[in-house]
């Protein structure tokens, strides 16, 4: 327990085996002066960061507890049919190499479990952090799950915001692996909102009109990023606008820079497809991205010989894969199975994720 004096912890062994609580051992430990300053500061109620976060927090779970309900309505399913909920939960840092490492999702479970009358699993990605990983990307193990094949090697590509690949080799007896590659549509969305206003750049149509800048895309590629071994994860804090800001020089059509951002997503992914998974037969697209015809028409030409291929293709929808996913770790968690791969995330171990908050 730490209380409100913020001087420090109280730990106790307590039995519960006899008639009465009986205290084994006790132990008190103080703050570092620098920890408890921190806490100091960070508990103060005018303190804007920590009270918007929290509303956020708030917020968000409301809204995944109403998105929940809504959905269930359409499907004419009583909540109680439903076994869990599995909730990633909104992104908001991801720092994997940090000290300490750490990253934060929002959208409280508690409220989740509350209105929904579901028991929900979230927080997924802490406890590979703790043991050692870099908590991402954790969607691998349901790839290997849902669409390795006895016969042939496939890459299964993620084009959220961030791309990531899983490497499912046809040998059931080699390693799963995989990593993020770099920037999908969180670059492309960025620059196309802010030039024209759209919320993303449908089909990839602005881009097919511009040119690309072969000077400002081997700026871009030269990012230590691409090269770096993995395990590795990464996200908004090092792919965003002005990461791309840095590397023009002022005088460049908006249009030729989002021509070349989609190229610079479409070669990072060729590339690490390159070293990583040489034998690949089948890449198989999933994420928003596999809906931006000129991004598939860029890999697809990159990629060649290659397959390169729709999740649709095999049954699911490639906006749905990984929602999916995090309800099959939902199911891993509640089985009290790993859901993580530490050839992907790097952790120490295989390690159960998440939190369960019961209904």
């Amino acid at each position: 327990m730490s209380g409100t004096s913020l001087d420090g912890v109280d730990a106790l062994l307590v039995d519960f085996g006899a008639a009465s609580p009986v205290i084994r051992a006790s132990h008190h430990q103080t703050y570092a002066p620098d920890l408890q300053t921190a806490l100091l500061e960070l508990s103060h109620a005018s303190h804007p960061e920590l009270h918007g976060l929290a509303q956020l927090d708030v917020a968000l779970g409301e809204l995944y507890a109403v998105t929940v309900q809504t959905l269930l309505t359409r499907a004419r399913t009583d909540a109680k049919a439903i076994a869990a909920i599995g909730c990633h939960g909104q992104t908001v840092r991801h720092h994997p190499h940090g000290i300490p490492p750490y990253t934060l999702q929002l959208g409280d479970p508690n409220i989740i479990a509350e209105r929904t009358g579901i028991t929900t699993v979230a927080d997924f990605r802490r406890r590979d952090i703790a043991a050692g990983g870099q908590g991402a990307p954790l969607v691998p193990a349901f790839h290997a799950a849902m669409f390795r094949h006895p016969e042939r090697t496939r890459v299964i590509l993620n084009l959220g915001g961030i791309a990531n690949i899983t490497v499912l080799p046809q040998n059931i007896r080699q390693t799963v692996t995989g990593f993020d590659t770099g920037p999908a549509n969180v670059l492309l969305d960025g620059w196309v909102a802010r030039h024209c206003g759209t919320a993303y750049d449908a089909g990839g149509r602005w881009a097919s009109g511009g040119t690309q800048l072969p000077a400002l895309l081997e700026r871009l590629l030269a990012d230590v990023y691409f090269t770096q071994a993995p395990p590795k994860s990464t996200g908004r804090e090092r792919f965003n606008l002005e990461w791309v800001e840095a590397q023009l020089d002022g005088t460049e059509d908006p249009q030729d820079v989002q021509a070349t951002l989609l190229e610079l997503t479409a070669r990072s992914v060729t590339q690490a497809i390159a070293i990583h998974a040489e034998s690949a037969e089948e890449i198989l697209v999933g994420g928003g991205g596999a809906y931006n015809s000129a991004l598939m028409q860029r890999l697809a030409l990159h990629l060649a010989p290659r397959i390169v291929h729709s999740t649709a293709a095999y049954g699911v929808e490639p906006q749905a894969v990984e929602a999916m996913a995090f309800a099959w770790l939902a199911q891993q968690t509640l089985r009290g199975e790993p859901g993580n791969l530490p050839a992907v995330t790097g952790a120490r171990r295989p390690v159960i994720l998440g939190g369960i908050y019961r209904a």
